[in-house]
């Protein structure tokens, strides 16, 4: 391990020690910036009234035939809102109606708001943000606006000041409804914000230049036709390269009718499963959506062996990733937000009454700019009890609580349990659970969630949010 031992240990002792501390960040509060709306906000209301324009910011190719495709700045009319995909009509330059389909709402925008400009990112946290604009392509001063994961926080510039550096500002709102940087220039709008800072100086030395390249969004569902048709026929799909192998599943790489990049994972031991329970489990998750939880596309089940259907995570596991140059490469506060992120989805599959049972670093999937998403749900239940009792031995020991291994009793516990395990592994860039003197580290750390004084995955995220660095 190219790390440094003694520095992993200090680091993930460190954590701990933060984690269950009394200490707590405290960050400025600025103006009131309730009335920015985000990008990842909720659909809108359904009060809304129907016939608002909206703009494509990206090109979509329909995957369906009552699908629409376009092109980046067509303009559409939106007939009906129903979850991810909205009927809409297509309007040429004249307000023609030209055609009319079902469109993936993520994909647009509504006309004349902040939403539709490209240096507009909705939702996003600082670590994303800089990954964002240190990318390639991105030259001195591109910048973006976003609003802070943190609430209190609000709408936040972030601006590339040199090859290596990016500067946070808070834009604060005031009782009028102005944006400013600070109170010597009040301006109406973001808009008007942003093109005087493209002329004058920012407070860090230089003037706005290009919007950060924004990536494109990817559909919540492979078409709108598989939101609840998804059991899928096999030929739909073809296999490519193997991802990787695992003791329940070999994963590959695949494509969908030739379009959609996915990842294919192949249940061995098809015979030992309960068809029927299986496919309760998976239609109950499936319909679990989180920015931290891999997306469940569809299942094949007809015949075996069973194929399960996911989002593609271009960067591989957790436990790979942590083990090559890249990760090996990161700082241990770049590793306390990832940890975050996957505190994040487990809080929220536990307030979806759900338990993992496989919680590791290796069940864990990065993407672009580091974003991790919980994934292999293989072992996954819905529970209506405390505990979900299963007499299976065919568990992932290292990472199981010590009441799972003995009586299989699984909980939201034993998944905080494996969480304590994943950041041992985590803070170790890949190490193997368990040996020697690290074991007490990573005892030490699951034995206080045992105790009773952390057993909420909830609690675990806003305290490692403590962590994550300073104000915005």
């Amino acid at each position: 391990m190219s790390k440094d031992g003694s520095r992993s240990c200090l680091c993930l002792g460190a954590l701990c020690e933060r984690l269950f501390g009394s200490s707590k960040i405290e960050v400025e509060k600025p103006a009131n910036t309730s009335k920015l709306q985000t990008q990842n906000a909720p659909n809108p209301p359904s009060s809304e009234p129907t016939g608002e324009i909206y703009t494509a910011l990206w090109p979509f190719q329909a995957r369906a035939d009552e699908e629409l495709s376009f092109q980046e700045g067509e303009q559409f009319r939106i007939c009906e809102r129903q979850g991810d995909w909205w009927t809409a009509v297509k309007l040429d330059r004249n307000g023609r109606v030209t055609a009319k389909g079902v469109v993936p709402q993520n994909y647009l925008a509504r006309r004349k708001t902040v939403k539709e400009q490209p240096w507009y990112f909705g939702t996003l946290n600082r670590f994303e943000t800089q990954n964002l604009l240190l990318a390639p392509g991105n030259g001195v001063g591109a910048f973006l606006l976003r609003h802070s994961e943190r609430d209190h926080i609000g709408c936040v510039l972030s601006v590339l000041i040199n090859d290596r550096e990016v500067k946070h500002i808070v834009v604060h709102q005031n009782q009028n409804a102005s944006f400013y940087l600070d109170q010597s220039q009040m301006f109406q709008s973001l808009e008007n914000l942003v093109e005087h800072y493209k002329r004058n100086i920012l407070s860090c030395g230089i003037c706005l230049t290009r919007p950060c390249a924004r990536p494109e969004p990817k559909p919540q569902d492979l078409s709108h036709q598989t939101v609840d048709d998804w059991e899928l026929p096999k030929e739909e799909f073809t296999l490519e390269e193997e991802l990787g192998k695992g003791y329940f599943a070999d994963v590959y790489r695949g494509k969908w009718k030739g379009m959609v990049n996915v990842a294919i994972k192949i249940l061995k031991n098809n015979e030992s499963l309960d068809h029927r329970e299986f496919l309760m489990e998976t239609q109950i998750l499936k319909k679990l959506r989180h920015r931290h939880l891999i997306t469940l596309f569809a299942v094949c089940t007809s015949s075996t062996p069973f194929y399960i259907i996911t989002e593609l995570m271009e960067k591989g596991n957790l436990l790979s990733f942590l083990r090559g140059k890249e990760g090996q490469n990161l700082e241990p506060q770049e590793l306390i937000e990832m940890a975050s992120q996957v505190a994040d989805g487990m809080a929220y599959l536990e307030e979806q009454n759900s338990i993992h049972r496989d919680l590791a670093a290796r069940n864990v999937l990065v993407g672009p700019n580091y974003i991790c998403k919980v994934a292999d749900f293989g072992l996954a239940r819905i529970v209506k009890d405390p505990f979900y009792s299963s007499e299976d031995k065919t568990i992932p020991y290292k990472w199981c609580a010590p009441e799972a291994i003995s009586h299989g009793r699984f909980s939201n516990k034993s998944d905080v349990w494996s969480f304590g395990v994943l950041l041992y592994e985590m803070f170790t860039y890949g190490g193997v659970p368990y040996p020697g003197i690290y074991i007490i580290y990573a005892s030490s750390f699951s034995c206080r969630f045992e105790k009773g004084e952390s057993t909420s995955f909830l609690c675990i995220f806003l305290q490692l949010s403590q962590i994550k660095m300073c104000t915005i």
